[in-house]
């Protein structure tokens, strides 16, 4: 970037006093190593005090310095040496704390949550159990029988569709490496509140482990979901195309919904609306899928 220029300091000059003899300015100010010059005294007239000729030595030695310094300083400043940047004050460094209260609930979800990949169709999908099953919608694998799940930490996974219900759209995929995936805590939706926090965790729009905060705007609201009218727990969580199939959480950190749809406005995007299956029935569909 192209600055001003080099800063220039003062000029300082010193007017010769009156009857006094020519006074040499030295290049900088003596050190405890070299001899101080003793400026030389003005002549004595006969009708000069004392007294006055001390006040005289005095103030020429205070111009001489004066004159000295300013030298130096218009010399360092044409050099182009830079003024010290001054620092911004900042807040001191906070020692490294556990996390707590939202930000522990998210931490001890996100590894449960993965990215579903199917055909054009995509979304996001939670793990239900150690054996390798993950509950995600139906309309997310749209029909198709294989996945690719992308986990926390961008591992990739092929999975099988072993099973689908859609019209209550859900649906469960398999991987053959359990030991890979971390299991959520599934917790019981029927203990929901109106005004309870709630995170929504999943893939918006392609963007894994988003996770947005809200609250139960409302219980038992009936909408359409898969191929009839449903139940569905309402929240103000942000959800974006991309979170269908991901948990909706408690405070606790206990998946209490499925994560499924929105009311969009014209644009599509979220408006606030957002709808999950809850948990309670759920979890029985995506048994019956595992044991068939």
């Amino acid at each position: 970037m192209r600055g001003l220029g080099s800063p220039r300091g003062p000029e300082f000059r010193t007017p010769p006093l009156r009857e006094e003899p020519a006074i040499t300015q030295t290049p900088a100010p003596p050190t405890t190593a070299q001899a101080r010059p003793t400026p030389q005294a003005p002549p004595t007239t006969a009708g000069t005090p004392r007294k006055g000729r001390l006040l005289v030595t005095a103030a020429l030695v205070a111009a001489l310095t004066g004159t000295a310094a300013g030298v130096v300083g218009a010399r360092i400043y044409a050099g182009g040496e830079p003024a010290p940047a001054a620092a911004l004050p900042r807040a001191p460094a906070a020692p490294a704390a556990a996390p707590s209260g939202m930000s522990a609930t998210a931490a001890r979800v996100l590894p449960s949550v993965v990215s579903v990949e199917s055909g054009s169709a995509g979304g996001s999908g939670f793990v239900v159990d150690d054996r390798g099953h993950i509950l995600t919608n139906a309309h997310v694998v749209d029909g198709n029988a294989t996945a690719t799940v992308v986990l926390s930490d961008g591992r990739r996974l092929s999975a099988r569709v072993i099973g689908a219900d859609d019209d209550e759209d859900l649906a469960v995929l398999e991987v053959g490496y359990p030991g890979e995936l971390t299991p959520a805590t599934l917790g019981r939706s029927a203990g929901l509140s109106v005004g309870d926090q709630v995170l929504a965790i999943g893939s918006p729009l392609g963007l894994s482990g988003t996770v947005t905060a809200g609250i139960v705007s409302a219980l038992d609201r009936e909408v359409r979901l898969g191929g009839a009218h449903r139940t569905a727990v309402q929240t103000d969580a942000s959800i974006n195309p991309g979170n269908s199939g991901g948990p909706l959480v408690n405070a606790r950190g206990e998946v209490v919904g499925v994560n499924t749809a929105i009311a969009a406005g014209r644009g599509g995007g979220n408006i606030g609306i957002g709808f999950a299956i809850p948990i309670d029935r759920a979890a029985p569909i995506a048994e019956r899928i595992i044991r068939n």
